[in-house]
């Protein structure tokens, strides 16, 4: 079991009301039994959803995020750059009108979170570097982020156990010399990193 509430909640900032973050409960394809995820994304399924906006709310979910994860054997991820109230909804608009005009009827009631999952207006944004091994030393790799990348300084925010690693995340940074350097490392820049696995 992997909970990450405490190590998360100091990276969380709700100074800004027009902003929240974005957590979603998905029970993947690979962690279940064969052919208990069956629906239009074949490798997990959305259990559920939370848009959370204050620190009350975050821990008021904590309980009931970690007993639906167990309960469906589910990982529970958040997604560390926040989501914009407004440009989401814009961007939910366009999207239910794509569909609309490729009529792709059955697909609207899933716009939003579709929409959650794909864009982001962060100005602060954040990425991850995924580490697949728990005793792998980033110690030359985060030197290499700090000190070859542009721009220079210090792009270490936290790290965040995962089940056989962690991720590192990091402020953004110029990838034209990284991927040469350490070619066995993926980074994703809008995933969710993980809140709680059972």
């Amino acid at each position: 079991m992997v909970d990450n509430f405490d190590v998360i909640a100091p990276l969380l900032d709700f100074s800004d009301d027009n902003y929240f973050y974005f957590v979603q409960i998905l029970q993947r394809k690979k962690d279940n039994k064969p052919g208990l995820i069956n629906g239009a994304n074949n490798n997990s399924r959305l259990i559920k959803a939370y848009y959370i906006n204050s620190l009350e709310k975050y821990e008021f979910y904590k309980t009931e995020i970690i007993e639906i994860s167990k309960l469906f054997n589910a990982r529970a991820g958040i997604d560390l750059n926040r989501k914009h109230y407004e440009k989401m909804c814009l961007q939910h608009v366009k999207k239910i009108v794509d569909q609309i005009l490729n009529s792709e009827f059955r697909k609207a009631h899933k716009a939003y979170n579709h929409v959650l999952g794909s864009f982001n207006h962060e100005k602060n944004k954040r990425w991850i570097l995924y580490i697949d091994d728990i005793n792998m030393d980033t110690t030359e790799m985060m030197h290499f982020i700090n000190h070859e990348c542009q721009p220079l300084g210090d792009k270490y925010v936290a790290t965040i156990p995962s089940k056989n690693g962690y991720h590192i995340i990091v402020k953004p940074f110029d990838l034209s010399r990284f991927g040469t350097s350490f070619p066995g490392i993926d980074i994703h820049k809008n995933n969710p990193t993980n809140l709680f696995i059972p």
